[in-house]
This record gives structure tokens, C-alpha cells and sequence, in this order.
């Protein structure tokens, strides 16, 4: 039985075949150099973490985690801090089960381009949110709009959150 891959003779054939392909994969490596540097280049979380003490991305993640437990959230009114929970009871007291919640109102996009470093070092945001009453059985019940200030001190490396009204 003779194999056809075998059964060669004489000089090789495919000369110009492989120095095509290797042209074809040398001009595919350089192509994808290009991309990811100008992928790298106009990355929006790109960011000096040593001059802001955190990343960008971190900062902002650290902003969303504080919005969940928003329980512990303070409004500024008047140059004071009240807690989010406080005021919202004043109208209607939370039932048993219900939950307050404050998610950012602004598209990722727009978040992203919000933080912006602190000439004090580290960095700051503002970004509008929406403040709702989760209830036990799925509803949501929406109170309102308001401003949302997130700040990281490089200095006490310490992100805190804040609520805006309107009005301010």
C-alpha cells in the first residue's frame, strides 16, 4: 500500500505557498498591533492609578457598592447630612420587607466620562440617580430623582457617597 504523502520524488513543490502564508500571518500580527493599540490608546478607564491612588475603575466600582447599601447613604441639605432613609420615612414610613434603592440614572458612558481626578489627588463624580422602594412581593414604587456626589481621597484612601437634591 503506498501513501500519497509518501510517495514523493524529486524536488519539493510549495515554495511560494508557504511565503504567502507567512506573509498572511505577519501582516495579521501587525493589523492586530494596531487595533489593540489604539483599543489600549482610547480606553475610557484608562488612568494614572499612582497620581489618583486608585483606578478609575475601581473608583467607580467602589461609588456603585456604597449605592447598594443605601440604608447608610446621607443627603446634604444645608450643609448637613441626613440619611437617605430618615427623610424618605418622614412621608411614608419603609412596610416590612421593602427596601430603599439608588442606582446611577446615567448610562455607563456617561458615567465613565463623569469621573474625573481631584486636583487634590484622587478622584471625583457626579452623576444623577433614582431613588425607588423595593417591595417584598417585586414592585417598585419610584420616589424620586437626585444628584450623587462620589469622591476617593487619596490622602485617607477612603471613597465616600453622598446625595445631592435636585435643587442644589
Amino acid at each position: 500500500m503506498s501513501n500519497a504523502f509518501s510517495d514523493r520524488s524529486g524536488p519539493r513543490q510549495g515554495g511560494a505557498g508557504r511565503a504567502v502564508l507567512w506573509v498572511a500571518i505577519l501582516l495579521s500580527l501587525a493589523l492586530l498591533s494596531v487595533v489593540v493599540a489604539v483599543a489600549v490608546r482610547n480606553n475610557p478607564l484608562a488612568s494614572d492609578d499612582l497620581a489618583n491612588g486608585i483606578s478609575k475603575y475601581k473608583f467607580l466600582e467602589e461609588c456603585k457598592e456604597q449605592l447598594e447599601d443605601a440604608d447608610t447613604l446621607n443627603v446634604s441639605l444645608q450643609g448637613q447630612n441626613v440619611p437617605l432613609k430618615t427623610l424618605i420615612e418622614q412621608s411614608s414610613p419603609l412596610a416590612a420587607g421593602e427596601r430603599l434603592h439608588v442606582n446611577v440614572a446615567a448610562e455607563s458612558r456617561e458615567w465613565v466620562a463623569a469621573a474625573q481626578p481631584n486636583p487634590e489627588g484622587g478622584w471625583l463624580a457626579a452623576a444623577p440617580v433614582l431613588i425607588s422602594i423595593h417591595g417584598k412581593n417585586g414592585s417598585v414604587k419610584p420616589v424620586g430623582s437626585a444628584g450623587l456626589q462620589c469622591l476617593y481621597g487619596k490622602k485617607d484612601k477612603k471613597t465616600t457617597v453622598q446625595i445631592v437634591p435636585p435643587s442644589q
